[in-house]
């Protein structure tokens, strides 16, 4: 039976979450049998199916559980979910988002049968006054463009533009990839602000920025595919103060072991008027409780060398001449 709507999430071992995401769509004003929610879990995971399986049974949702044979990423569980969808548009949101009730009815009041169209709503993330740093990074998701968190295409939109890049592996550059494929194919992206989707900031390890810096690989694929959309909506020049920072300190080394304390001294000046002022810059609209404070302090010495490993990584990956 043909749907309005398929609501595609990818997910992965994450059921709690996923419970209230469902619970929130089964909240939705559209009616149950206008629409179909797609549960791809990114491996086998056999929580989430047992769990999916039980909404099926309260006839409350017209859902189902599809699961990859192995972990590929949420981009290829995008994919597998829209390509089994039978609904004329296809929506996406994340398994950590509730989505709020009207956000269905807001999509397709405003879709007119268009067959290349795709959407994108608002997303609101709920943080503290003075959030950490994580918290306030994972706040600017509210100004983002096109995220896969709240956005929707037609199928023929999808099937046009290929769907979403599986080799971005993870949670990171593939919904600029589509909105960058997107725009290429002069497919039109219409912003609905009253589609709501609601983010909660999950609780966060010490220390999360400093894993978050392996993401910097996949930026060099999407400026591979894209250069000028890249510089131009994701980062107008390299972060040139990591790069200073990093030669700083080799020249610190080397003048320790030439014995030249011009070159020792002023290379650690250098080093550590720039590690301030990115300090400053990470606690302007963060918590200065202290355990948040000398957290960013000791990410802030070790950020700068992850970030340049990892993007001249992805750049030696995928063959990009890429800083």
């Amino acid at each position: 039976m043909e749907k309005k709507i398929s609501v595609v999430i990818p997910t992965y071992r994450r059921p709690q979450l996923l419970m209230e995401c469902i619970a929130a769509l089964a909240r939705q004003d559209l009616k149950r049998d206008d629409f179909e929610v797609i549960v791809v879990s990114d491996g086998p995971d056999s929580i989430t199916k047992k769990m999916v399986v039980s909404w099926k049974h309260t006839g409350l949702l017209d859902i189902r559980y599809i699961p990859l044979p192995v972990k590929k990423g949420p981009a290829a569980a995008r994919n597998a979910g829209w390509r089994a969808a039978v609904g004329q548009i296809i929506a996406f949101t994340d398994d950590d988002t509730m989505p709020d009730k009207g956000w269905l009815c807001n999509i397709w009041e405003s879709y007119a049968s268009q067959p290349y169209v795709a959407f994108t709503g608002r997303v609101m993330v709920p943080a503290p006054e003075k959030p950490t740093d994580y918290e306030w990074n994972t706040a600017q998701l509210e100004k983002a463009e096109f995220i896969t968190a709240n956005c929707a295409c037609t199928r023929l939109a999808l099937e046009k533009t290929g769907g979403f890049d599986e080799r971005f592996e993870i949670a990171w550059r593939e919904d600029s990839d589509l909105e960058f494929k997107l725009l290429q194919h002069n497919i039109p992206i219409i912003h609905l602000q009253h589609a709501l989707v609601v983010h909660p900031v999950r609780k966060a390890d010490w220390g999360v920025s400093l894993k978050e810096q392996r993401k910097s690989m996949f930026n060099a694929l999407l400026y591979k595919k894209y250069p000028q959309l890249y510089r131009r909506k994701i980062q107008q020049q390299p972060p040139w103060n990591y790069y200073v920072m990093v030669l700083a300190l080799a020249a610190v080394i080397a003048g320790l072991l030439l014995h030249a304390a011009w070159l020792t001294i002023t290379a650690f000046m250098v080093w550590l008027v720039l590690l301030t002022a990115f300090i400053k810059k990470r606690l302007t609209y963060t918590t200065h409780a202290w355990p948040h404070v000398m957290e960013m302090v000791v990410t802030s010495m070790l950020i700068p060398f992850l970030s340049v490993y990892w993007t001249l990584y992805g750049a030696f990956r995928y063959r990009v001449l890429f800083l």
